[in-house]
């Protein structure tokens, strides 16, 4: 009992040092140092977050390979059923946005997109982490690659030339003023889904860390409504990344009519 009592008196002490943002101690660069490797905190996490994914992604391959009817779910609470159920939200999404046909073609893409800035945004909730989607190398990787993905997509879906004659709008008297109009919007989508991501996240972590600082003296406990907030943040801040990119493909690979397929 009096371990168990030292035990989380030490951890509550050390909180707020861990989850403070600049010149903290994190897990990642501790190690790395000791190992003699001196590379960046956000790469370094990143990876980690690939071998997690990597990693349960091989469970799940073997659960699969296990099962003797891959039809039927598992009982409870598993890893597959897990895997499955997330599955089946981002497939739901990708229907309502990008359309019933066209929707499961990019699944995957936007599977990738979700789950790895979920990750990258819940992992700065651990003590010792700091999430990578607080660096803006990250997240403005992450809209430049949304951004490539849609437009080769959209090339794919229509051809390069009608592609960029959808950008004219269907006034052929009016292109000279849309045309460079709609390019210029559309190069700013990869900085504001990086600025909005990169901002949310690093105000959110900022807030934790302050709280959590104000508590030490009193050796209470993080306040729990702030991660719980946190953790609703690191959602939202994923979805709306995932379905701004869906929005983003559903017009690019659309054969409507400029007009029509920009309503928004």
């Amino acid at each position: 009992m009096k371990k168990t009592i030292f035990s989380t008196f030490l951890f509550f002490n050390l909180i707020p040092n861990l989850y403070a943002s600049e010149g903290a101690f994190t897990w990642i660069s501790a190690i790395s140092g000791k190992l003699g490797y001196h590379y960046p905190e956000h790469v370094m996490t990143f990876s980690l977050i690939t071998i997690i994914l990597v990693s349960v992604g091989l469970v799940y391959r073997a659960k699969l390979a296990s099962a003797k009817n891959v039809i039927i779910p598992d009982s409870g609470t598993t890893t597959r059923n897990i895997i499955e159920a997330f599955g089946d939200f981002i497939m739901n999404q990708c229907k309502a946005v990008i359309g019933e046909k066209d929707g499961p073609k990019y699944f995957s893409t936007i599977a990738f997109f979700f789950i790895f800035i979920f990750l990258s945004n819940v992992i700065g909730l651990i003590p010792g982490f700091l999430p990578p989607t607080e660096n803006l190398n990250t997240t403005f990787a992450l809209g430049i690659f949304s951004f490539v993905y849609y437009n080769v997509q959209g090339c794919r879906a229509q051809g390069v030339v009608n592609y960029i004659k959808h950008f004219a709008g269907p006034l052929w008297y009016m292109a000279i003023l849309i045309f460079p109009i709609e390019i210029l919007s559309s190069l700013f989508r990869p900085m504001s889904l990086g600025l909005r991501l990169f901002g949310n996240m690093m105000g959110d972590h900022r807030v934790l860390s302050t709280f959590t600082e104000l508590s030490e003296p009193m050796w209470i406990p993080i306040p729990v409504i702030f991660l719980a907030l946190g953790l609703l943040v690191c959602f939202i801040q994923a979805y709306v990344f995932t379905m701004l990119s869906m929005v983003y493909i559903s017009l690019a690979v659309s054969h409507q009519d400029h007009g029509d397929d920009h309503g928004h």
